[in-house]
């Protein structure tokens, strides 16, 4: 299980963790348990694909869902260096595995991250 509390987090609702791999800042990025209660049982994932440049805050991806279709913003800018393939083939991973198996992309972080990310407590408050 994920640590939740480890894990940054934006008001679009995308969870974020960093590591360190080869002198690099790598973000993983999925949406959080929160979204993907809201959004329904999620039916198709459309992703970047590697090697694409993200900016932070516009739309890389699109999560479409029984209840409604929904966009996936970048939540910092960076090259993607990896796509989850088995949440495009079997999109119920992310409703199942959020912060498991549902995790989206990787991005090679390229700047400053944004200084308007939270942490898990302000995150709730903001869903609550």
């Amino acid at each position: 299980m994920t640590d939740l509390t480890a894990l940054s987090y934006t008001s679009e609702h995308e969870w974020i963790a960093l590591a360190e791999h080869d002198g690099a800042t790598i973000a993983t990025v999925g949406i959080t348990d929160f979204a993907a209660d809201k959004l329904g049982d999620v039916v198709f994932v459309e992703l970047p694909a590697a090697d694409s440049a993200v900016s932070a805050g516009d739309v890389c991806g699109e999560i479409e869902s029984t209840k409604s279709v929904g966009e996936l913003y970048a939540p910092l800018s960076g090259t993607v260096v990896e796509v989850n393939d088995a949440a495009v083939d079997d999109p119920s991973l992310v409703n199942a595995e959020p912060f498991e198996g549902g995790w989206l992309i990787k991005i090679r972080v390229e700047g400053d991250l944004p200084a308007d990310l939270l942490d898990r407590a302000a995150y709730e408050d903001l869903t609550a």
